[in-house]
C-alpha cells in the first residue's frame, strides 16, 4: 500500500515536529512519539508504525544534507509595494507568486507586508528586516518603473552595503527574451549586512520570469554573504 494512500484511521496519534529553525539554517528534526490506542489491531497498527518510521528515516536524511550542505533554506520576507494594494483596492498577486516559488524551493517564509509606494515606509520596512539578522533575503515587488512613485530602486540604493549588478543584468537580459517592456525595468540587487535584497517586477508574469532567473543562486549569495559557504565554488 503505497505511503500518501495510508487510510487515515490507520495511522496512530504521532506528535513530531517536522522542522524547526535556529538562528539560520539550523534544523531540528525531533523523534516521533507513537501513542498507540487500545482499539487498533495489531495489523493496524503495524502499518501506522511502518509510516511513522518512514517518515522519520525522511527527516534524518535531510537533517543530513543540511549538516553536509547540501540544502540550505533561507528565511524570506516579502515586500509589495503598491498605493492601489495597501488602499484595498488590488489583489497582491505577485507576492502570492513570490511565495508560491519559494515555498516549493523549500524556503521559509518570516514576513509578508503590503505598503505604499513611500520611500520612508518602504526603506523603514526593509531596513528593519535586514537589521534584525532573522531574515536571510528581501524579496520586492512593484515600483521598479518610470512612475513618479516608482521609488524601490532608490530605496534599494540607499540601503544597500553593495550591489550585485549581475543578478538584476541577468534578469533583464532573460526577460527580454519574452517582452520587450524589460527594457524599463530599473530593478536592483543588493546587500545590507548579511542579507539580500531584490527587487522584482509587480506583474505575477514578472515575478515568475525574473525570480525564475535568479532563484537558483539565492542559495549560495546568501552562504557567501553570511560567510557560512563550505567545499568548493558552485558551477
Amino acid at each position: 500500500m503505497p505511503d500518501h494512500h495510508f487510510p487515515r484511521q490507520y495511522i496512530p496519534h504521532v506528535f513530531f515536529t517536522l522542522f524547526e529553525y535556529d538562528e539560520r539554517t539550523l534544523l531540528r528534526a525531533s523523534i516521533p512519539v507513537i501513542e498507540p490506542v487500545r482499539s487498533y489491531s495489531r495489523s493496524e497498527f503495524h502499518v501506522g508504525v511502518t509510516f511513522v518510521l518512514a517518515c522519520q528515516r525522511a527527516l534524518t536524511e535531510a537533517f543530513v544534507q543540511l549538516q553536509a550542505g547540501d540544502v540550505s533554506i533561507v528565511r524570506y520576507a516579502v515586500l509589495t509595494s503598491s498605493d492601489t494594494g495597501a488602499a484595498g483596492k488590488r489583489v497582491d498577486t505577485s507576492g502570492d507568486a513570490i511565495v508560491e516559488i519559494m515555498d516549493a524551493a523549500g524556503h521559509v517564509l518570516a514576513e509578508r507586508v503590503m505598503l505604499p509606494d513611500d520611500f520612508a515606509s518602504l526603506s523603514n520596512k526593509i531596513a528593519e528586516w535586514c537589521d534584525s539578522g532573522d531574515v536571510d533575503l528581501v524579496l520586492t515587488t512593484g515600483g521598479t518603473g518610470l512612475s513618479s512613485r516608482d521609488v524601490m530602486p532608490e530605496v534599494t540604493r540607499k540601503l544597500v552595503d553593495i550591489e550585485i549588478p549581475g543578478m538584476a543584468e541577468a534578469m533583464r537580459s532573460a526577460s527580454l527574451k519574452i517582452t520587450a517592456m524589460s527594457m524599463i525595468s530599473r530593478a536592483v540587487v543588493g546587500a545590507r549586512r548579511s542579507t539580500l535584497i531584490i527587487n522584482l517586477p509587480g506583474s505575477t508574469g514578472g515575478v515568475r520570469d525574473n525570480l525564475g532567473v535568479v532563484l537558483p543562486v539565492i542559495d549560495h549569495a546568501v552562504e557567501v554573504l553570511q560567510d557560512r559557504q563550505s567545499g568548493e565554488h558552485p558551477v
